[in-house]
Parts: structure tokens; sequence; C-alpha cells
């Protein structure tokens, strides 16, 4: 008979509750924490994430509270699902609470400003008790509560919190693939956020399937080789969480990022597209960070530059993609094995 552990998911957005919901479905005490009181009362009551998952039932056990002390007493494993802006100051919060030795697993794809720190980095600074993992993927929420098949990564060098995260999330629709480079499939869930919006600013612009492939495959080798430059497996980048991430972002309507993308495609500006989708679309911020990054390092990155144009300079989307054709043109294929 499996254990039964207690498990906390800080983060009442839609892909917290969808793994706190498939946790709870797994048979564990699971407690979802949720800033607004109120949001967590009426899920309880309802048994349904109406601003964020709305028309999916959630499970019967699964607890709901806005204390975070209360939220974190005993449990054995915490997930951190809350967006990159607001992660540093939650971990601080939590810090008190969470007991030597707990596993933390930071579900955020973002990259914190001004420190250029990923997010279990942070974990790492503001719980240095604690044992850290990541889990990324081509994962959409609302695919996840409709229990269409999909698989994730979790990295860490820690076997043993990656042996417990599989046991915890496995199930006949959701399996869990482990891996040891948690810098490159934590900084891939970041990378690929960015060229979700240009995707979706392709696709509202009418742009043909030629259009398409040419910026996936460009994308993954752009993101691939500013990871390897820091250090990451460009191998990483062949994996779910690397270019099967990248593809979701990229094709998907319920992708924030695209749809952020969809409308600055449709000529609205930065904050009205935010507005409109109702939801954080890390690749805006990520955008800005990377490119001063690349700058810094030197690292050629003609998307992200053709992006960032677009978004914070009002440069034309026609534009900056005609200035794409224009660019250098390097070899096809970034990394090669032998001669």
């Amino acid at each position: 008979m499996a254990v039964t552990k207690r498990i906390a998911v800080l983060g009442g957005g839609s892909f917290g509750t969808a793994i706190a919901n498939m946790i709870a479905a797994n048979g564990h005490d699971v407690v979802l924490w949720m800033r607004d009181e109120e949001n967590a009362k009426q899920c309880y009551r309802t048994r349904e994430n109406s601003q964020y998952l709305p028309g999916y039932q959630l499970e019967p056990s699964l607890q709901f509270s806005s204390n975070l002390e209360e939220c974190l007493e005993d449990r054995e494993a915490v997930f951190f699902s809350v967006p990159s802006k607001a992660f540093r100051k939650l971990a601080q919060q939590a810090s008190a609470h969470i007991a030597p030795g707990t596993k933390v697993i930071s579900t955020a794809k973002g990259i914190e400003a001004y420190t250029f720190k990923l997010m279990s980095e942070i974990l790492e600074d503001e719980l240095p008790q604690a044992r850290v993992g990541v889990i990324s993927g081509p994962n959409l929420a609302k695919e996840i509560a409709q229990k269409a098949i999909t698989a994730t990564v979790v990295a860490s060098a820690d076997d043993s919190l990656c042996k417990e995260v599989q046991t915890l999330l496995s199930s006949k629709y959701f399996r869990v693939y482990a891996n040891h480079d948690r810098f490159g499939v934590e900084l891939a869930g970041a990378l690929k956020n960015i060229y979700g919006i240009a995707a979706g600013m392709t696709a509202s612009m009418k742009m043909g399937q030629n259009t398409v492939s040419v910026l996936i495959t460009r994308s993954l080798a752009e993101m691939s080789r500013f990871a390897a430059s820091l250090g990451a497996n460009p191998m990483t980048f062949l994996g779910l969480s690397g270019v099967g991430d990248l593809y979701v972002t990229c094709t998907s309507p319920l992708s924030r990022n695209f749809q952020v993308g969809y409308a600055l495609g449709e000529g609205l500006s930065i904050d009205e597209a935010t507005q409109k989708v109702g939801q954080v679309a890390e690749g805006i911020n990520t955008t800005r960070i990377i490119k001063e990054e690349a700058e810094q390092l030197g690292i050629y990155m003609p998307l992200v530059n053709a992006l960032y144009e677009t978004m914070f300079n009002n440069r034309p989307v026609q534009e900056a993609l005609s200035g794409l054709m224009l660019a250098e043109q390097s070899t096809d294929v970034e990394f090669t094995v032998g001669k």
C-alpha cells in the first residue's frame, strides 16, 4: 500500500492548482496555498478554481488555505508555483516554516531581474536547509486538468528527490522523467517563453507554416547556444524541457506567452496584451533580461533582439522580421558530434 505524504503547493494559479489536484488524486494529503483568502474559500466551497482553471472539478480531498504557516506545517515536500516576480518574497516568508531536509520544488519558468538567478537558485539562497529540485516541460495546465497524456521533467542532483516527485505526480496520463542537468532544464523553461511570444505574433499575422518551422528551429538553436555558453548541457534541449516545451509554447493558443504575442501582433501594447490575457506571461520580462545578459556576454541572439525591439522600442513587427532575414546566416545545426 502506498504511503500517504503531506504535501503543500504554494500558488493557486492554473498550474499550481493542476499539480495539487494530481497529487491529491494519487491519495496524498495536499493543501493548496492561495494568497487570496476569498478565492481559497470559494475553491473549498465549489471544488473549482473558477478564476484560473474554470470548468474542472477538483478532488474532494484537496485542501485550500491562505495561511502560509499552517500550510507548511509538517510538510514533507513543498512545490513553489508562483510567478518569478513574487518568488523570492514567498521563499523568504516560507523559510521559517520549512524544516531541514524538506524537499522544495520550483515549477516557475522565469529568471529574476537584476540577479539573473533561476528560481531554484533563489530557493537555495532563501531555504539553505532544504533539498531543491525543479519540474519543467510541455505542461499546459488545462490539458493536465483534462487528463490528456502529458510528460514532464524533474531535475535535481538529488536522486531521492527525483524519485519522490515521480511517485507523487505519476499517473496513467502523467509521466515524469528525471534529469540531473537542473540548470539546463530550468533555463530551457525560462527561455522558451520568449519564443512563444514571437510565435503568437506570427500566428496573429497569418504567417505560413514555413515561417513557423523556421521560428521554432532557429529558436531552439538560439536558446541552446545561450544556455551552453553558461554551462548547460546542450543535449538537454533535445528533451521534453527543451524542444518539447518550446513546441507546445509556440503552437498552442493555451500558452499565455503565445496569447500575449498574438495580442501584440494585433497591435496592442504590452500592457493591453497582458491585461487581455489576464495572467502573467513570463516571456515579457525574460526577453528584457536575456537581451541584456546576451549583450554583456557577447552571445548572438537575433530573435531575442528583434522581439525586444518590437516590444519595448515600438519597432513594427514586419520591420523586425525583415531585419532577421538580413542577419548573419550561420550554420544550420548549432551542435554536432564528431567531425
